[in-house]
């Protein structure tokens, strides 16, 4: 693609990682444009404590717009980006998110692309099925693309269905400016960390794969990171860190000597959704113990780049065989894959392929 693109990009937040698990993923995107030429203004409102809980000075790769969580605000916002090539609504963002839905697709020129971009396609699609009078339903074939950070064909067929353009799944990736190996941090020793913000429809699942293994292996320690776990009853074997700052994100992969990944459970129901954790972890070189899910091995190979798990025993049997110098030979492997096939550079590449394969000369 030789045009450059104006981009204005609706999402929850680019600058802080608080309550907001997709961070990582719009970072490395947006960066990842931005290296290929093209500008991203990323509107975000300011809710849910995030902007106190920064963590991201503003960029010099993207044009930050911290708005008031008011509908004024955000018309403000929507007037500023009509004129952009491209218009992206992210899913999650809120605030306003019905109103979002609709009003990006007001803002359609004869020049400009309107997409809807979901970080979380199960909820979602779960969502619309399960009720017919949801509003983004009727909107869906009005989008020019869909586009999802997972899902892979279970998701393109849900999103097809429901009368979808077209939809391809753009998967969580490598930034490896930000997620590469470090030197051990003390204060993350342990046989197994878990980070991961408490939800509804992970919870369980991480009882049964992470705290279901530290009872199994009362002698060996376990941390746990991530925001709402405070009042969680918890073995004694484990600790709670609280909120994971993403300045510490490469000490807490490097440090335990395995790390888990527990996918939500409309995630692993789909399947092909591979966690921003899984490639982060990769890039520092952790060994991965993993919950199963179908596609897995499209990313990471089980047993030489990534061990996997049907349920939390297994994890347990995982780390009682898994020695220091095992640890190490999976994480380097994993390393050199996701290096090799998986970073946001790789990502925004098949981006451009897409709009140039969808639209031709559309710009």
């Amino acid at each position: 693609m030789t045009n450059r693109l104006n981009i204005a990009f609706f999402g929850s937040s680019l600058v802080s990682a608080y309550w907001n698990g997709a961070a990582t993923y719009y970072r490395g995107m947006i960066r990842a444009l931005h290296e290929r030429g093209h500008h991203v203004t990323f509107y975000e409102p300011d809710a849910y404590d995030r902007q106190k809980h920064r963590d991201l000075p503003d960029p010099d790769w993207a044009t930050v717009v911290v708005y008031d969580a008011s509908k004024d605000a955000l018309l403000g916002c929507l007037k500023d980006a009509q004129n952009a090539d491209l218009i992206v609504k992210a899913s999650g963002v809120g605030v306003f998110d019905e109103f979002l839905e609709s009003a990006v697709l007001e803002l359609k020129q004869p020049h400009s692309l309107i997409v809807f971009w979901d970080v979380d396609a199960p909820a979602t699609l779960d969502r619309v099925q399960n009720n017919p009078a949801d509003s983004f339903r009727s909107l869906i074939p009005r989008y020019d693309l869909i586009l999802t950070y997972g899902g892979g064909e279970p998701v393109v067929n849900a999103y097809k269905a429901l009368g979808a353009r077209e939809c391809v799944p753009i998967y969580n990736a490598l930034d490896a400016t930000t997620h590469y190996g470090v030197a051990p941090d003390p204060k993350f020793e342990c046989k197994l960390g878990f980070l991961g913000n408490r939800l509804p429809d992970r919870e369980a699942r991480v009882e049964e794969f992470f705290l279901r293994a530290a009872a199994e292996l009362p002698q060996e320690q376990f941390l746990l990171g991530g925001n709402g776990w405070d009042d969680k009853p918890l073995p004694s074997n484990v600790k709670y860190l609280g909120h994971v700052y993403t300045r510490d994100h490469n000490a807490f992969n490097c440090t335990p000597q395995a790390v888990l990944n527990i996918s939500r459970e409309s995630m692993a129901r789909y399947g092909f959704s591979p966690a921003t954790r899984v490639f982060e972890a990769a890039g520092a070189g952790a060994c991965i113990i993993s919950d199963v899910w179908k596609g897995i091995d499209l990313f990471l190979e089980p047993e030489r780049e990534i061990l996997v798990a049907e349920n939390g025993h297994d994890v347990a049997e995982h780390l009682r065989q898994l020695t220091p110098e095992k640890a190490q030979m999976i994480g380097e492997a994993a390393r050199k894959r996701v290096l090799a096939e998986h970073t946001y550079a790789h990502r925004a590449e098949q981006l451009e392929a897409l709009l140039t394969k969808t639209l031709g000369n559309f710009f």
